[in-house]
Order: C-alpha cells, then sequence, then structure tokens
C-alpha cells in the first residue's frame, strides 16, 4: 500500500505541469484573438470612422467595409455621413416696423470634411452651436429688414427666397471658418409674437380680414348688380324683337288671309256670301241667344231652311 501511495505522489506534479501549460497556452490564443479582434474596424455605409493615435487623428475612413488599427494603441469614433436635423433654440427678434417676433426654426446639415470638423469644431455639439450661431445672426438680420405683416402673411411673405438667401449666408461663414460641414435647408417653422403682443395683433389681424371680406363683398354685390342690369336688357331687346317679328308675320298672315278672300269672293259672290252667313250663326247663336226676326227675312228663311 505504502508503494503505491509514493507512486501516485510522484505522478501528481507532472500532471500539473500539463494542465498549467494547457492553460497558459488557451490564455494565449483566447488574447491574441481578441487583441485581432479589436484591431478590426467595420465602417458602415453613411458613416466616417475617425482613428486616433494618442488622441490625435491620423486617418479617417470613409468608404464601407473592413479596416485595420493598432490594438491597444489606436482607438476609432464614429461620424455620421447622413443628413442630420439641428433644432435651433427660439429667440426674439425685432421686425422693420419694430415689433417684436419669437422665431423658431431648424437647419439639414451634413460633415462634408470631418478633419476639418474635428480641427476647427472639436465635435459635433460644438459644431452645431457654431452653426446655430450663425443662423440667428442671419435671421435677425434679414428678418429686420422686413415688417410685422410681411413675414405673417402667407400671401405676401417671401420665405421661400429668404430660406435660401439664409442657408447661402451660413455656407459661407462655414466655409470661411473651414468648419467641414454644409447646411442643406434652413426653414422658419414658426413665428408667434411675444404673449404681451399676442391680443392686440390678433384684434388688428381680424380687422383686417373683416375689411378684406367686406370689399369682396361689396365686389360681388357690384358685379351681381351690373350682370342682372345687363341681363334685363338682353331680356327687354330679345321680348322687343320678338312682338316686332310676330306683329310682321300676323301683318302678312292678314294680308295673305285678305287675299285670299278677295280671290274666293271673286270666284262664286253668292256661295261667299251664304258661307257669310253660316259663319255668323256660330258666333250668334248658341243656347243663350235669342232673336226676334221677321218671318220673311232672309236671314229666317236660312235658319228655317227655306232657300230660293
Amino acid at each position: 500500500m505504502s508503494d503505491g501511495t509514493i507512486e501516485f505522489n510522484q505522478k501528481k506534479p507532472k500532471n500539473f505541469r500539463n494542465y498549467l501549460k494547457l492553460g497558459i497556452t488557451s490564455l494565449i490564443i483566447i488574447s491574441l484573438v481578441l487583441i485581432a479582434l479589436s484591431s478590426i474596424t467595420i465602417v458602415k455605409e453613411g458613416e466616417y470612422k475617425v482613428v486616433r493615435q494618442f488622441g490625435d487623428v491620423i486617418k479617417i475612413h470613409d468608404e464601407p467595409g473592413l479596416k485595420f488599427k493598432l490594438p491597444l494603441i489606436q482607438e476609432v469614433s464614429t461620424l455620421s455621413k447622413k443628413k442630420m436635423v439641428y433644432d435651433v433654440d427660439e429667440k426674439e427678434i425685432t421686425t422693420l416696423d419694430k415689433k417684436r417676433m419669437i422665431i423658431d426654426n431648424y437647419a439639414i446639415w451634413s460633415i462634408t470634411d470631418p478633419e476639418k470638423m474635428i480641427s476647427n469644431a472639436r465635435t459635433m455639439m460644438n459644431a452645431e452651436a457654431r452653426m446655430g450661431e450663425f443662423i440667428f445672426s442671419i435671421v435677425r438680420t434679414e428678418l429686420g429688414k422686413m415688417d410685422f405683416s410681411e413675414i405673417i402673411n402667407e400671401e405676401e411673405s417671401s420665405r421661400g427666397k429668404l430660406n435660401e438667401e439664409i442657408t447661402a449666408k451660413v455656407n459661407k461663414f462655414l466655409k470661411r471658418d473651414n468648419y467641414g460641414i454644409v447646411v442643406n435647408d434652413v426653414r422658419i417653422k414658426r413665428s408667434d409674437l411675444p404673449e404681451a403682443n399676442e391680443e392686440a395683433v390678433f384684434t388688428q389681424m381680424i380687422t383686417d380680414r373683416e375689411k378684406i371680406a367686406q370689399e369682396y363683398l361689396s365686389q360681388g354685390e357690384a358685379a351681381k348688380n351690373r350682370i342682372r342690369a345687363k341681363t334685363d336688357r338682353e331680356v327687354k331687346e330679345m321680348l322687343s324683337t320678338a312682338r316686332a317679328e310676330a306683329e310682321k308675320i300676323r301683318a302678312e298672315g292678314e294680308q295673305q288671309a285678305a287675299e285670299i278672300y278677295n280671290e274666293a269672293f271673286s270666284k262664286d259672290e253668292e256661295f261667299y256670301q251664304l258661307y257669310r252667313t253660316l259663319e255668323s250663326y256660330k258666333k250668334t247663336i248658341d243656347g243663350e241667344t235669342t232673336i226676334i226676326l221677321p218671318q220673311d227675312s232672309p236671314y229666317a228663311n236660312l235658319l228655317l231652311g227655306y232657300f230660293e
């Protein structure tokens, strides 16, 4: 038994060393895999990958795919290539006619040169802050050249052109200072009055709208009267023409009837006299007519059926 125990104790150190070697080998392999993985950078569509070494930018990847960096020494950060929206803080301005307004606008922007952006603005937050300052300064200047009514009245407003001018001027300043960003569009999404002025301005707006509505009503009434007068005149002219035409046709008909009458009378005078007499009976004799005639009257003879 003692011999067997001694042999077991002698084999134990050998097995322990094997396990230790295996553990160290595995740890080394895992470490190498982790280091290899940490050296790989995936660049996606629509983004920049900024590689820094000891805080300095040494490379920028802008094409999608797998990229490599030195593990533990180099760091990678991401910047968006896509268009972004920056909501500018609302601020108060004064119009040309000395009215105060609160303007709220936004900008659509993107990074075109990440190296310049990092060099001059350091961060996206700083870049947006500088862009917001430029936008407000230009908006305040441009709207200060316009009257309040021109800004809020959609029919008279030139906001479309104004937005283009503001965008162009903001980009001019950003390019001058090499911020590496561009503003695609600047839009005024809201223009309000300070609460102290709202009631007075709303009342004035209502009065102006009522005045315009009354002008439209007056113009409509005048147009209605003109149309009615023209129609009445045309109707009278048409009736007058129709009456004249009817009188002409009637006269022609009477003339033709007289001609027919004369022609018929000249052909058989006695028959025509008889016919005229019989026609007169239709008009003079009905159920309520009483006629007193001499017995030898030709008219009576005809009624009685005596003919010579």
